[in-house]
């Protein structure tokens, strides 16, 4: 008896897995915008922390310590973007998990 429950054990964690990975393979498709300076600087990246595109404006390119400062704005943007469109998508997942408040898997 207690082999049944150890093998289903080990099933249940194997889906569990593969449940996982289609999940994130998943966000890799998710893409988010950070920006800053009204629009100025605008940094697309993937959920899975891929930058796709940065932008920007011409008329940025004139203060080069801003226009640092704009490109590091935008990009915590958007990552905390990404956190946060992460945390949402796999909440479904999680939630069936009996995983204690406020605990986050490694992602």
């Amino acid at each position: 008896m207690m082999k049944g429950g150890i093998a289903g054990l080990m099933k249940q964690a194997q889906q569990m897995q593969a449940n996982m990975q289609k999940a994130q393979e998943a966000l890799g498709l998710i893409d988010v915008e950070g920006q800053a300076g009204s629009g100025a600087v605008k940094v697309v990246i993937s959920c899975k922390h891929e930058v796709r595109r940065v932008s920007i404006d011409a008329a940025a390119l004139d203060d080069r310590e801003m226009l640092e400062d704009l490109v590091a704005i935008a990009f915590n943007d958007a990552l905390r973007k990404v956190d946060a469109t992460t945390q949402e998508k796999m909440s479904g997942f999680t939630s069936g998990m009996g995983l204690p408040p406020g605990m986050k898997l490694p992602f």
